[in-house]
């Protein structure tokens, strides 16, 4: 889908690239209204926390382009650039779209289902660098890399579908601040159906920005390597980070947060999982990703349980900074070293 939305802009004069910026930027603000207001609608109909429905149900729809971009470079034979999608995904979810969110406004903590949620989300970065480790000579990894092996993968699936169901048991059975007995007059059916419409919206015309935004930066002589590092890497997050804006800005940080995390979780378990399982050898992780790309995941993670640990119901503009300008470091030293 990426090639044949980036050969039809290819061919559009500027005038018109400058129009469909506009558009899609318009189409993915809206659609990302829909899906939050839709979330915290089937949050009050269910009784479920918003964190628990922003690291299910959004968390899966907004994950869906990393999981395309990796799954197929899998199956078409550049499985490393498929583990590179997810780890640079973690990073950038947690340290800028996260560290934004935080800076346009305090995002409150429930407590329990974060350090819950928090705990899963580190243990799955974790997993993932242990199970990539070469332990027939583990310094080799620093010098020829290591594989994510194919039966890891079928295990992350695995552990995938045990995690979506126990964050389900654990919301039917948690108490939810905040959340009124009066339910919407729609029903869940109707809801779901807004959601699913929410995700395929800001799916796609992120799909459709994107191509559009690098041809313009190309017409107007911006350098390929300056794309590459902003726009090609940001480009499938981009539904987490206007779905977590958009959370903040109305005032429901919570869907923003476990979004967040439910992201991270799923770019392991989902993405890693279904991309190593699909492809025989598994997914190759060079060198650098045992010398700066690994280490910069578990930094930024490590940090944030620690801000969690600190604060006490609210997530402050200072931790929001302070997550930010690590994701500002870990992207200047990754093309300062690599």
């Amino acid at each position: 889908m990426d090639e044949i939305f980036a050969h039809w802009v290819h061919g559009l004069p500027l005038i018109a690239l400058f129009g469909i910026i506009a558009v899609c930027l318009y189409v993915l603000s809206r659609g990302a209204d829909l899906l939050v207001d839709e979330a915290v609608a089937l949050s009050i109909r269910a009784g479920i926390s918003r964190m628990i429905i922003g690291a299910t149900i959004i968390s899966i729809g907004t994950t869906l382009p990393e999981a395309s971009v990796s799954v197929m470079s899998a199956i078409s034979g550049d499985p490393d650039l498929a583990l590179g999608n997810v780890v640079g995904s973690i990073i950038c979810d947690t340290g800028l779209i996260l560290g934004i969110a935080a800076l346009i406004g305090p995002i409150p903590l429930e407590p329990g289902i974060v350090n819950r949620q928090g705990w899963i989300q580190f243990g799955s970065g974790l997993i993932l660098v242990l199970c990539s480790i070469p332990y027939a000579d583990p310094g080799s990894a620093f010098t020829t890399g290591g594989r994510l092996p194919r039966f890891a993968g079928i295990a992350f699936v695995t552990m995938l579908l045990f995690y979506l169901w126990y964050s389900m048991r654990w919301a039917k059975t948690s108490e939810v601040p905040g959340i009124q007995p009066e339910t919407p007059a729609t029903g869940y059916l109707s809801i779901l159906f807004k959601i699913s419409f929410g995700i395929a919206v800001v799916i796609v015309s992120s799909k459709i920005l994107i191509p559009a935004v690098q041809e313009t930066a190309l017409r107007l002589s911006i350098p390929k390597a300056i794309i590459a590092a902003t726009l090609v890497a940001f480009g499938t997050s981009l539904p987490e980070f206007v779905t977590a804006i958009t959370a903040v800005r109305k005032g429901y940080g919570e869907i923003a947060l476990g979004n967040i995390i439910g992201a991270d979780i799923l770019n392991v378990l989902f993405v890693a999982g279904l991309s190593a399982a699909v492809t025989p050898g598994g997914l190759l992780a060079s060198s650098e990703f045992f010398t700066l790309l690994f280490p910069a995941m578990m930094t930024i993670l490590i940090v944030f349980r620690v801000g969690i640990a600190l604060s006490e119901n609210t997530l402050k503009r200072p931790f929001g900074a302070l997550l930010l300008g690590i994701y500002i470091a870990i992207t200047i030293l990754s093309y300062w070293t690599l």
